[in-house]
């Protein structure tokens, strides 16, 4: 199979790219979409044979459920329930942060498929704010479920390049709109009722932060690591133990102290802010150094960089990626998320 990139940069170029996702995702077939988040694999979430092509095309396992994108906010009916106990906070939710990075856990409607949810009563629903992806999703007139468009437990693809590099002869077509603006995946919640206001329970953090949510409800962390051997459906898309990894073993380094570096090996930094006085860049001489926010430590720019920052360390061929820590304030926490997910097999 060959793999196309249709750019989508000029209204002429932008229509046509549309036009034929749009033919290929009604055909039954996959496709390689921007989001805001990262990009995403793409397939008619109401179609379980072409849902299925994105478990191939990815090796991710069946017990990894899917998220599901709608057309429009008005369209979350078609695939979920929203229990009447919580129906007003979910309300709230979807109009502040719909179109957005965040994702929402619902018991399903039948309609959904099986295979979309890992076999579970829940979907896990959001609806996209990138230009692209929302044209294509509204031309198709259907949900379409989108994980990132990378193989199962890599490093996901921010950019068209590094979705060629991850599923290059797996898929028909990947859409090119430039770099993926967030750089990490959605935010993942469980809204329940509760007293005296609703709890919502973070199972993957994300662009949208606690302080976002906190206005809504009680805000609730409930990041779950999965062991990878473990077969039972995962309740939130993202969150197995050993998750967005580089090849290369990635080391998540607390302080510069608790490091030695062993002769012989090669060594490549991931550094926070790339300043001598952070104690990380005299530890090796490094065969390479990417910074994720130069001089600042802007944690959205760490965001945005993070993954792209991740796949250029992993081609130097070092024997290990040590990374620094970054601050945990708002997207930082999913930052270290990620960090810790990447380093779990290390």
């Amino acid at each position: 199979m060959t793999t196309r990139i249709l750019p989508t940069d000029e209204p002429d170029t932008f229509k046509a790219a549309v036009a034929e996702a749009a033919r290929l995702l009604n055909a039954g077939d996959v496709v390689a979409l921007p989001t805001e988040t990262v990009y995403g694999l793409a397939a008619n979430a109401l179609n379980a044979t072409a849902v299925a092509k994105i478990f191939e095309a990815k090796e991710r396992p069946s017990f990894d459920p899917l998220i599901v994108h709608l057309p429009h906010r008005k369209d979350l009916r078609d695939v979920a329930e929203v229990p009447e106990d919580i129906a007003k906070v979910i309300d709230d939710l979807t109009h502040k942060f719909w179109p957005g990075p965040l994702t929402i856990i619902l018991p399903k409607k039948p309609a959904v498929p099986d295979l979309v949810t890992a076999g579970m009563n829940t979907v896990a629903v959001r609806v996209s704010a990138d230009p692209v992806f929302m044209r294509v999703c509204r031309t198709v007139e259907k949900p379409l479920a989108a994980p990132s468009a990378n193989r199962f437990g890599s490093i996901s693809p921010t950019s068209a390049l590094a979705v060629k590099a991850e599923l290059d002869g797996r898929i028909p077509l990947i859409l090119d709109s430039g770099a993926s603006s967030h750089g990490v995946e959605s935010t993942i919640i469980k809204v329940e009722p509760g007293s005296p206001k609703p709890i919502i329970s973070i199972l993957r953090p994300g662009p949208i932060t606690p302080d976002d949510l906190k206005p809504f409800g009680t805000v609730k962390h409930a990041f779950k690591k999965k062991d990878k051997d473990d077969s039972a459906p995962l309740e939130a898309p993202g969150t197995l133990a050993s998750h967005y990894a580089p090849r290369t073993p990635l080391r998540l380094l607390s302080k510069p102290e608790d490091f030695t570096p062993e002769p012989g090996k090669r060594y490549a930094l991931l550094s926070y802010r790339g300043e001598p006085d952070d104690g990380y860049l005299e530890l090796a001489d490094w065969v390479g150094i990417h910074i994720l926010s130069p001089g600042k430590g802007k944690i959205i720019e760490c965001a945005t960089r993070l993954f792209y920052a991740m796949r250029e360390l992993d081609k130097l061929g070092a024997d290990e990626i040590v990374a620094e820590p970054v601050s945990e304030q708002g997207v930082g926490m999913a930052v270290m998320d990620r960090l810790r997910r990447a380093s779990a097999k290390c």
